[in-house]
């Protein structure tokens, strides 16, 4: 996701030099300074809970040695690491309170390999087990290095400490950031757990926990990512596997993410993931928060591309343990051999690249699942966390890196009062938990006896995920044994469940077997169902739709009257589903009930999902990410209206002229508010698929209604000005300088102030009296400040970042930190400002809850904004800075003979 922010450096040079010239004023205080050693930055930025400690081991960027991105322990406790786009390292770690925290650095080669890169690296994901090193490589074959991604196995064939062999378990067809990722031990230490994100094809397996029957299974409109994320990539999405040691016989557990990045197990041997979200995505209904997942046998979680991702709330996918919010997940540990107090014992630490935040999710058992609970364990500004494990000695190591950015290695240990716990004891489980596992045997093995006998009652247990282990027990059995038992099922809260795995596996050609399910469907006494059960009723309804095909004739009208009769609820969820089928249908009524519904005012809270951290606290952690969350936060979308006004793009029939109007005014209005990055894309796509059913000659009255003119050519940005011609370049100071040094006489002011506004920096800065008031106004700017000053500024904006405009960390008592700009202060709060698209809301922090505070050193600018300026682009906007927006400026003076004026 790209920001486009600008945050000239506007440093108080003059108040700098004044405070040298008092300094110098007084020298004989210099004599008598006793200055205490400054503390490590790196881990002075770190906010830790109360006992820890935290290390800076090494940094491997400052030693031309790359960026790390994975680690592993050897059997001799030695850790080795790989760079993302590079070699592995073996480290030789001192011990803590050894006196000396510089590790031994030995770069790896692999047998003779003498290649920059040594025979083996750019791995995502390292384990040493089995006495071998196991590495998950992720790369497009090249020159520098040729291997392509998958499994490979290392070994140390004559015992010199040094590994020879190397063997490619598997070939992974997929590469970059939602290619291979991490290799983990299971539990039973028999086996490797393999996890590949969703731009990774799901490779042949020898066999399948969940049934190799998946589909798209929606009704909504298929609108793909606008800006082209992820479209050719279709179900499963991201998948995890278990693998034998000698890498021959693969099954895969669980799929349906999105880009998980790694999996960690409790001492019940369950398993856990952290999948991400799609940031372009924010705003949108569809939008899914980074999330704890518990993977199941068998377990489903509902990635499909672009609109279509499922909702955590279908019966046929599983609900997270937590949605935490906006992020990019990249690591996940489950503290259970390391030095940590009683409050982290059955604690997952969730590792977060954007908003470097380490969170710790403390499970409880809850039915067949956990429920969770997340703290703020670890943070720092600036700080993209890549990998972590709990050492041989039980403290926390982590990495920073990734994407080529500084890397760091660290130590977190516990230091505090109350004594460490070394083990956890075994988690007291609920029988729920003892039943699903029960169920889940019967997904291994093939067909087993009495297992629909064993697995049928439990389709309508009130746990979800002890029906949902019924249901893949039941699939995983032939369809023979048990298609009629699905088609005489009546029991209200397992006729859902019967019909959607009927669905999966019938032939789906069968109009018989569709009507049988859809009448059971319209199950009696549904009114009196609980919102859960009328939810899973519906979303069965959709599954055998959009496999089977849409109902006609007496069937459909019985259908129409049945969803109608309950349409609208008093469920902004529910009436999302009803509204999926009845535009399937092309009911007029429903039309007409949910153009209605449209005019309500329904608040985002009741149809997005509650996370655990808050999008206004995550704005300035990171400048790239957090702007796009502020501009949302700005100006959000309606959502409920939105999904509705996406379905109705399919009605085909039914429509008036004034309903027409009505709707397609929507469109237009939509497309004041701000998302993520494809939201006008999204807005524009649901827009041309509505016109395909409007009749050819009122195409264009539509069309302009809807607010065609306010687009730019391909739908997926507004026309608010010029845009920047390009071709762009990745400026340096030292180029952009040299192209500004040739002279700025004469030059357009329309084209400078058109590039000031395409890189947003009006809305930030005040110039002439019009703007933002986020940074310092500029209208001045060239009074004080060279065109190397400001060139530095716009490329490198966190190389000084002045206190007036940096952001604050407030460490709160409690374990969270908030992170804004202080604007004010009196005797009882800090008020801090967190969106600088809305400067003027305020959160008031209460002084007591504050335990400390710090300052950042990360500018809440992107760097580098002026690299899509061609140079002539780039001269007209340094120009109109210079000028300070005056167009009588000297500057715009025409050089004589230029042909250039105003």
């Amino acid at each position: 996701m790209k920001s486009t922010f600008l945050n000239v450096k506007l440093l108080p040079l003059l108040g700098m030099m004044g405070l040298v010239g008092l300094w110098h004023t007084f020298p004989q205080a210099e004599e008598h300074l006793i200055v205490a050693p400054a503390p490590d930055p790196k881990v002075a930025k770190l906010k830790l809970p109360e006992g820890f400690k935290a290390e800076h081991l090494y940094s491997p960027s400052e030693n031309g040695q790359g960026s790390w991105v994975s680690m592993a322990f050897d059997d001799k406790g030695r850790m080795i690491t790989s760079d993302q786009y590079g070699a592995l390292f073996r480290l030789t770690i001192p011990a803590m309170a050894s006196g000396s925290a510089t590790p031994t650095i030995e770069k790896l080669t692999i047998g003779t390999d003498t290649s920059a890169v040594g025979g083996m690296g750019f791995a995502q994901g390292l384990l040493y087990a089995f006495n071998s090193l196991y590495v998950m490589v992720n790369n497009r074959p090249t020159a520098r290095f040729p291997k392509p991604s998958g499994l490979y196995r290392l070994q140390d064939t004559n015992g010199d400490d040094q590994f020879d062999k190397v063997t490619l378990l598997k070939e992974l067809v997929g590469e970059g950031e939602h290619g291979p990722h991490s290799v983990v031990l299971s539990p039973d230490k028999k086996s490797l757990i393999v996890v590949a994100g969703n731009h990774t094809d799901v490779p042949e397996m020898d066999a399948y926990r969940l049934p190799k029957v998946w589909k798209q299974d929606n009704l909504f409109p298929l609108i793909k990512d606008p800006r082209g994320h992820a479209n050719n990539r279709m179900a499963p999405g991201g998948w995890i596997a278990q693998v034998d040691p000698e890498g021959k016989r693969w099954e895969l557990l669980g799929a349906g993410f999105r880009n998980e990045f790694d999996v960690a197990f409790n001492e019940a041997g369950d398993m856990f993931t952290y999948d991400s979200d799609m940031e372009w995505d924010f705003g949108l209904p569809w939008y899914r928060p980074t999330r704890i997942c518990h993977v199941t046998s068998g377990a489903e979680f509902g990635w499909r591309t672009g609109n279509s991702k499922w909702s955590a709330r279908y019966t046929d996918n599983l609900p997270p343990v937590v949605n935490i919010g906006q992020g990019s997940p990249t690591n996940l540990i489950y503290v259970n051999r390391g030095r940590f107090p009683q409050k982290y014992q059955n604690t997952l630490l969730a590792f977060d690249w954007s908003f470097g935040i380490v969170h710790a999710i403390h499970l409880k058992p809850n039915g067949a699942t956990y429920s969770g609970e997340r703290e703020e364990f670890l943070s720092g500004l600036s700080l993209p966390l890549t990998d972590g494990l709990i050492g041989p000695d039980g403290a926390l190591y982590f990495l920073t890196g990734g994407r080529r950015l500084e890397s760091s290695l660290y130590r977190v240990y516990y230091d505090g009062p109350e004594k460490p716990v070394a083990t956890n004891a075994t988690l007291p489980l609920p029988e729920a938990h003892k039943i699903r596992a029960s169920l889940e045997a019967y997904h291994t093995g093939g067909p087993k006896a009495g297992a629909v006998e064993a697995a049928w009652p439990y389709l309508k247990h009130a746990d979800r995920f002890i029906q949902y282990a019924a249901r893949i027990a039941v699939e995983h059995q032939p369809v023979s044994e048990w298609q009629g038992r699905a088609l005489a099922e009546k029991a209200p809260r397992a006729v859902p469940q019967a019909a959607i795995a009927l669905a999966r596996h019938a032939d789906s050609t069968s109009a018989s077997v569709r009507s049988q399910l859809l009448t059971n469907l319209m199950v009696p006494g549904f009114a009196q169902l609980n919102e859960m059960e009328k939810q899973d009723v519906l979303r069965a309804l959709e599954v055998v739709m959009a496999r089977m095909g849409t109902p006609d004739g007496e069937l459909k009208t019985k259908l129409s009257a049945f969803l109608n009769a309950g349409y609208p609820s008093k469920s902004a969820q529910l009436d999302r589903a009803y509204c999926r089928l009845l535009v399937t249908l092309d009911d007029p009524q429903g039309l007409v009930k949910t153009l209605a519904l449209m005019d309500q005012k329904i608040p985002n809270d009741l149809t997005a999902d509650e996370t655990a951290t808050a999008s206004s606290d995550l704005i300035m952690r990171n400048p790239q990410y957090g702007l796009d969350i502020a501009r949302m936060l700005a100006k959000v979308p309606p959502m409920q209206q939105t999904y509705l006004a996406t379905m109705l793009s399919g009605q085909k029939a039914g429509w008036t002229p004034a309903q027409r109007q009505k709707y397609f005014s929507w469109f237009r209005t939509a497309l004041n508010y701000q998302g993520g990055h494809s939201y006008i894309g999204f807005i524009d796509r649901a827009r041309k698929l509505a016109l395909q059913n409007v009749p050819k000659e009122q195409v264009a009255t539509y069309s302009k209604l809807s607010g065609e003119e306010l687009l730019s050519k391909n739908g997926n940005d507004l026309v608010v000005g010029a845009y920047p011609k390009g071709p762009g370049r990745r400026w340096s100071v030292t180029d952009a300088l040299a192209v500004v040094d040739q002279g700025l006489e004469g030059r357009s002011f329309e084209n400078g102030r058109n590039m000031y506004n395409a890189i947003t920096c009006g809305r930030c800065h005040t110039m002439r009296g019009e703007g933002g008031a986020v940074g310092p106004d500029l209208t001045q700017l060239a009074t004080r400040f060279s065109k190397k000053d400001m060139l530095e500024a716009i490329l490198e904006p966190s190389k000084a970042v002045s206190d007036q405009y940096a952001a604050t960390q407030f460490n709160l008592k409690k374990g969270e930190s908030v992170v804004g700009r202080l604007v004010n202060e009196d005797k009882d709060a800090y008020y801090v400002s967190q969106n600088p698209f809305a400067p003027d809301q305020l959160r008031k922090v209460p002084k007591k809850e504050v335990t400390s505070s710090t300052l950042s050193n990360v500018s809440i600018m992107l760097p580098g904004l002026i690299n899509s300026l061609n140079p002539d682009e780039l001269k007209d906007l340094m120009a109109f800075l210079m000028a300070g927006g005056n167009q009588d400026h000297q500057v715009y003076k025409a050089a004589a003979g230029s042909g250039k004026g105003k």
